[in-house]
């Protein structure tokens, strides 16, 4: 969308929240200004005819205005800020296009700061954590999810995958309770000799009844599951396509590798 169309469609969303609540130019004026006296600010305040401009995609508010509107519309400002084609969800993505050649820790945030969405789910008593799943079948309770942990996620592009606790297929290269990242575009099994194990490709797999998360060959018409060769796990042979149908290449991974606050070793 043109930045003059992007703007006229911004100022159409804005003025739709203002006439839902029945609000007039004048009195979102004198809400701003009851703002910037609070916030000792000017930037806050809103004028009629400035507001007048936005709404028919003239001007584009500053970050304070913004604000403001949020405020005054009870709407939320990740919301707000999108009618302008913002995504605060694109900012890891967009961030990692400048890599940093120092290893460095990665800033957090006050919890109170963060945003919450609340996903309908199932009850909290049939979670099932012992098995390896798909993370849409995973994520099956009532809960509020911070908007900070899914940022990162482009369900459209990707899928995510969860080893169970009782899964140690990959161990320890991934262990158990972590969340993988699968890119369902990649479901051919590449075949090839591989320098060291991480360049092996890994493959999340389904089942009849479950998941497994391997590398894998197909032979004489069987996908073999290959565990890691230090796992307590046998190799596994399934009648494909019959029985084991390829969801993607995991291309990530996110894991713990050690209690947090607890010695990995006692003192003697």
């Amino acid at each position: 969308m043109e930045p003059r169309d992007l703007a006229r469609s911004a100022g159409a969303k804005l003025k739709g929240l203002r006439v839902h609540l029945a609000l007039t130019l004048r009195e979102v004026e004198a809400r701003s200004l009851k703002l910037a006296e609070e916030k000792k600010n000017r930037d806050f305040f809103i004028s009629r005819g400035w507001l007048n401009n936005v709404e028919n995609g003239s001007y584009t508010p500053s970050i304070y205005k913004l604000y403001s509107l949020s405020v005054i519309y009870r709407d939320s400002w990740t919301n707000i800020i999108s009618f302008f084609g913002l995504r605060p969800s694109d900012i890891g993505r967009d961030q990692a296009l400048f890599g940093l050649g120092k290893t460095h820790l990665v800033p957090g945030s006050d919890a109170g700061d963060v945003e919450k969405i609340v996903l309908p789910l199932r009850s909290r008593e049939e979670l099932q954590l012992d098995e390896t799943t798909l993370l849409s079948r995973l994520v099956q309770i009532w809960g509020e999810i911070p908007v900070r942990l899914i940022n990162h996620l482009d369900l459209r592009k990707s899928m995510y995958g969860y080893i169970g606790l009782c899964d140690f297929t990959m161990y320890p290269l991934i262990r158990p309770g972590s969340f993988v990242q699968i890119d369902g575009n990649q479901r051919r099994i590449k075949h090839g000799t591989w320098r060291t194990e991480f360049e092996r490709p890994i493959y999340f797999v389904e089942l009849r009844d479950e998941y497994v998360c391997s590398w894998c060959e197909i032979k004489e018409g069987h996908l073999i599951a290959i565990p890691y060769p230090n796992a307590p796990v046998e190799i596994r042979r399934f009648p494909y396509p019959q029985e084991a149908e390829i969801v993607g290449r995991v291309t990530g991974v996110a894991m713990r590798i050690a209690e947090s606050g607890t010695p990995l070793a006692q003192e003697a």
